[in-house]
């Protein structure tokens, strides 16, 4: 169990240095990336309307947040470092949690970094002064771009930050989340205000259609999912459990109120580019956000926008690395996987080598160049999968531990849950359905963790009994 900062010992442990405010911004800004700032357009091509637009927002917003209501009791319940592993090992045994810590340190959260800092360095790229970065800095024996390495270094500053100690990277991701904030309700108030003349502008773009959506179930549905993914990060707070004060009530207020937070700013930053642009207009941009504030304001308008998902995409880093760390050293610290990576460093008290090995992973991905990007699409079946057996633990405890103190019941309950995993279920199923190849080479990787955890199982055996 964590405990509070301590000086230098020879058995240091992780400190609850995150205060409420700071376990909010790691809910917020994590969610908030540069899904806001595009999907509009993915959506309005999926169902055609705004209306349908605000339904699938809606519905995926209920759904987050019935996933936040399940994991506020859970990570009060269970306060401890890894979130998600510690549930699926406590409810259905160490391998399932293992092939969960597996995936999740091997692809998901390496090339999640790799994803976000791409997009940041990308982003970076629209703007003239950082048009080098399509240049190659190496050519032989493999190429190597300045934008790769702008990636590079920014994923390693941040985990250099994580590193130094959980308040400093609370600290950076509360102040810059503000700020993210700050930004997006500046754009929707420019959207909505009448700087400029915008020809078109006005309420009646809600009531217009986009003809040559997909519509029908399916379009619904690929609108719910682009929602979703915009949604998606809520769940990394309970990685960092064992590092929040407080945590059977700053858990459950950040969780509940992180999500409601986000949900408010993507309906009013959709209503601000709706207000702008006509559906058609939407559905065509491929930055709709900067295109709706580029009408008002003029080119520092799109700059202003797309340094908003820079700063944006470099939150969501710091949330993404602060809880990738601490899934690989739960496991390990179970005895389930390398040793070095349950160390915690003794100034710091920081999983300093999962934090490390992590970047390291995260660097060779980058390296790779696109190449990454297929390792990604196969954790989204993973993601989806272990969302659905997380949620399901709920209850599991409910039945087997009726008396164990639980600081946050949720509400709703068995309802809510219910409707949680069952719509995981579903997506998990459509993403199969729509995905199969990546998917079922997702499900390979997660199956090919069964020999290592026996191996790591064997070895811990024998442990034990040397020391019996």
């Amino acid at each position: 169990m964590a405990t509070t900062s301590t000086p230098v010992s020879a058995h240091p442990e992780l400190s609850r240095e995150l205060g409420t405010s700071h376990a909010s911004a790691v809910v917020v800004g994590t969610i908030i990336g540069s899904g806001i700032f595009l999907v509009p357009a993915e959506m309005m091509q999926a169902v055609g309307s705004a209306r349908l637009v605000y339904l699938a927002w809606i519905v995926g917003g209920l759904l987050s947040f019935f996933g936040a209501l399940t994991y506020a009791e859970l990570g009060a319940m269970k306060p401890e470092a890894g979130g998600e592993y510690v549930y699926v090992r406590d409810a259905y045994g160490p391998l399932a949690a293992f092939l969960y810590g597996w995936t999740w340190f091997v692809i998901a959260k390496p090339a999640s970094i790799a994803t976000v800092v791409v997009g940041f360095v990308r982003i970076l790229g629209t703007f003239s002064v950082f048009s080098f970065f399509s240049a190659n800095t190496i050519s032989a024996p493999f190429t190597v771009t300045w934008g790769q390495i702008i990636a590079i270094g920014a994923a390693a500053l941040i985990s250099f930050l994580n590193y130094l100690g959980i308040k400093k990277a609370g600290e950076f991701q509360l102040v810059f989340t503000l700020l993210k904030i700050a930004i997006i309700i500046g754009i929707v108030l420019v959207c909505f205000s009448g700087v400029g003349h915008v020809a078109g502008r006005g309420w009646a773009n809600f009531a217009g259609t986009f003809t040559g959506a997909k519509g029908g179930i399916a379009g619904f549905m690929a609108a719910l999912v682009a929602a979703l993914w915009a949604y998606d990060g809520w769940n990394d707070l309970n990685m960092v459990a064992g590092e929040v004060k407080e945590p059977g009530r700053s858990i459950p207020i950040a969780l509940v109120a992180g999500v409601a937070i986000v949900a408010a700013l993507y309906m009013l930053m959709n209503a601000g580019v709706q207000y702008v642009l006509p559906a058609n207009a939407i559905a065509a941009s491929p930055r709709p956000a900067s295109d709706a504030v580029a009408l008002v304001m003029g080119r520092l308008g799109a700059g202003i926008v797309s340094a908003g998902m820079a700063l944006s995409m470099l939150v969501t880093l710091n949330g993404t690395v602060m809880s990738g760390a601490r899934v690989p050293f739960a496991v390990a610290r179970d005895g389930y996987f390398f040793h070095a990576l349950a160390k915690v460093h003794p100034q710091f008290h920081t999983p300093s080598v999962a934090i490390a090995v992590q970047a390291v992973l995260s660097i060779f991905l980058l390296l790779l160049g696109a190449n990454f990007r297929q390792l990604f699409s196969l954790a989204i079946f993973a993601e989806w999968l272990f969302y659905m057996i997380a949620g399901s633990t709920i209850f599991v405890f409910r039945r087997r531990e009726q008396n164990a103190e639980r600081p946050f019941r949720m509400p709703g309950y068995p309802v809510v849950p219910a409707l949680f995993v069952a719509v995981a279920a579903a997506l998990l199923a459509y993403t199969f359905k729509n995905d199969w190849p990546n998917s079922g080479y997702g499900l390979l990787v997660i199956l090919a963790g069964i020999p290592v955890f026996l191996a790591f199982a064997a070895k811990r055996n024998r442990s034990a009994r040397t020391t019996t």
